[in-house]
């Protein structure tokens, strides 16, 4: 008898609307050759390999211990949104009012709201192509339209203020941004971003921008888009410079007069992050809870500097370099292998054939999507060592 059948109660057509994420896919065929005895070097998922320090761990067993575990108010726990308060002072020298500031079930759920609350049916969204995946399903979740914008090196992967200016239309409603980004590494630079903003909000138009990895910077000393104004809305957690991703914590930072309709979404679509994630939380912002990620922060950097030169001594280009987060975003155009200039298939070779998993460029968005690859090297040093021999020998290097 089957196993497969198709649901008795037609799906909503939204759901037709989102794709799997091909990542997913070579992580399942990852999986069949682990369990086939193959050692398989993984660089497709975007997760740290480090996780939430001692401090971090202790404050959450204090919590459980004492029982604080019930809901917590919507917006947060009032400690936590003064501890994020304090974080923007001290990270980016700038005051946010902790009233301002949404804890949320993970970025993802900030996002969700963001659209939820921003977002009316057929309303588009700008943001660039290359992008994270999700933050076009997010919008179409709210019934809106991404409308992906094709941005290459000379833009940085980012959406420009000469894009919003040129695309913008009566259905236009804002830009979602990410800087750093997912998958490309890059930051917006932080003149363009003052632009774009000033030109989304001289059309009345919001601005959402997911700092997620701002923590993760290596060049130069991080700039929030909440230096350009009360108006703009950011995007935050503690999965990525936190290295809490399973904990599900993230939070937003609104304009004042939207939080009550935040608090209003919050109150109806999720409750309350959890309790436990945020009293554990509390202890991320301690001096030597902050050490400890500054240290694994330069070991990223690190990290960057061996495999970004690596990747082009394999043939690759990596034609910007990321100065953020954990991505290399490189052309596999002039690789010596036949699959060269067609990532999906280049991606399954190196899998198959040497035992590293990489990411095509398919993920996240239609603009060249076949020349590009992600690499994450949120993986330890050693290994990514191991994985440049091992695709020195697939490449003939």
């Amino acid at each position: 008898m089957s196993t497969v059948s198709e649901p008795l109660v037609r799906l909503a057509a939204r759901v037709d609307a989102i794709q799997p994420f091909y990542v997913m896919e070579l992580a399942k065929e990852a999986a069949l050759l682990e369990r086939q005895g193959r050692d398989i070097i993984h660089m497709g998922i975007g997760e740290p390999d480090f996780t939430a320090p001692e401090p971090v761990i202790e404050a959450a067993t204090r919590a459980l211990r004492r029982g604080v575990t019930q809901y917590t108010n919507a917006l947060g726990l009032p400690a936590l949104r003064e501890a994020i308060a304090a974080h923007y002072q001290r990270m980016y020298g700038i005051t946010v009012d902790p009233a301002r500031i949404v804890v949320t079930a993970g970025a993802s759920a900030a996002l969700l709201l963001a659209c939820a609350a921003l977002v009316d049916r057929d309303d588009e969204v700008l943001m660039p192509d290359p992008s994270y995946p999700c933050n076009r399903h997010f919008v179409a979740a709210a019934e809106g339209k991404a409308v992906l914008v094709p941005s290459g090196p000379a833009e940085r992967f980012q959406l420009t203020a000469a894009d919003v200016e040129r695309l913008w239309n009566d259905r236009t409603r804002g830009v979602l941004l990410a800087s750093p980004s997912n998958p490309t590494g890059t930051s917006i630079e932080p003149a363009e971003l003052e632009r774009i903003v000033k030109t989304v909000r001289a059309r009345g138009g919001f601005t959402i921008v997911d700092e997620i990895y701002q923590g993760l910077s290596y060049d130069a000393p991080p700039v929030s888009a909440l230096s350009f104004g009360d108006d703009v809305i950011t995007v935050n957690s503690f999965s990525k410079y936190f290295n809490m991703t399973g904990w599900r914590l993230g939070w937003l930072v609104v304009p004042p007069a939207m939080v009550g309709a935040f608090e209003k979404l919050a109150q109806n679509l999720f409750i309350c992050a959890s309790a436990l994630a945020q009293h554990a939380a509390l202890a991320c912002f301690e001096p030597d809870t902050i050490s400890i990620y500054e240290g694994r922060r330069l070991e990223f950097k690190r990290r960057r500097d061996f495999i970004a030169p690596a990747l082009e001594s394999l043939g690759f280009s990596v034609p910007v370099m990321p100065d953020g987060a954990f991505y290399v975003y490189a052309d596999c155009t002039h690789v010596a292998h036949p699959a060269a200039g067609d990532s999906a298939a280049l991606t399954r070779a190196m899998l198959h054939d040497a035992g590293v998993v990489l990411v095509p460029g398919m993920d996240f968005g239609s603009h060249a999507p076949h020349t590009y690859i992600r690499l994450s090297y949120a993986t330890a040093y050693a290994k990514l060592e191991e994985a440049v021999e091992r695709l020195g020998g697939l490449f003939g290097r």
